[in-house]
């Protein structure tokens, strides 16, 4: 009867080691989150206070972007680009965003662009594109990051 008690107690501390299992290391599972993670997509999109209460993703980004152009189409129907640049119909803008909710505006002219006092243009939007209602930045993974995009913009509606 000790003799298998003995036993019991061998196969005992013997049999711990099969219940161990392996931890993998915090820089492994750091890697594998990394690769896990889109970084060309955002969580959720910029946003302002009339797009909010949106709750589909898609819907609340045309809501910002619809919003945004409208804002930056009558920022900029009081000013003299139609009247010194009449065949200027439309103009690209790169909007970025910043985590901090500031905001910077860039024309984007085509490369072959000599028509164009392009400098004169820039300072126009630079001017004019300022005090804008607040922003509220892109999110990933809950923390706001710099988001960029091109938006055509307007001049002339007829």
């Amino acid at each position: 009867m000790k003799h298998y008690y003995l036993f019991l107690v061998i196969i005992l501390f013997n049999s711990c080691h099969y219940f161990e299992k392996q931890v993998p290391s915090e820089k492994e599972l750091l890697q594998k989150e990394l690769k896990s993670i889109n970084w060309k997509e955002v969580d959720e999109y910029p946003s302002v206070v009339d797009c909010e209460k949106i709750d589909n993703k898609a819907q609340r980004q045309q809501c910002f972007f619809e919003v945004l152009t409208q804002l930056i189409q009558e920022k900029l129907s009081v000013d003299t680009l139609s009247v010194l640049y009449p065949e200027l119909d439309t103009i690209e803008v790169k909007v970025t965003i910043f985590p901090n909710a500031t905001m910077q505006f860039e024309p984007q002219f085509p490369r072959d662009s000599v028509a164009y006092d392009t400098i004169k243009i820039d300072s126009i939007l630079k001017a004019r594109l300022i005090d804008f209602p607040k922003i509220n930045p892109a999110l990933k993974r809950g923390i706001p990051v710099k988001t960029q995009f091109i938006l055509p913009v307007i001049l002339k509606v007829e």
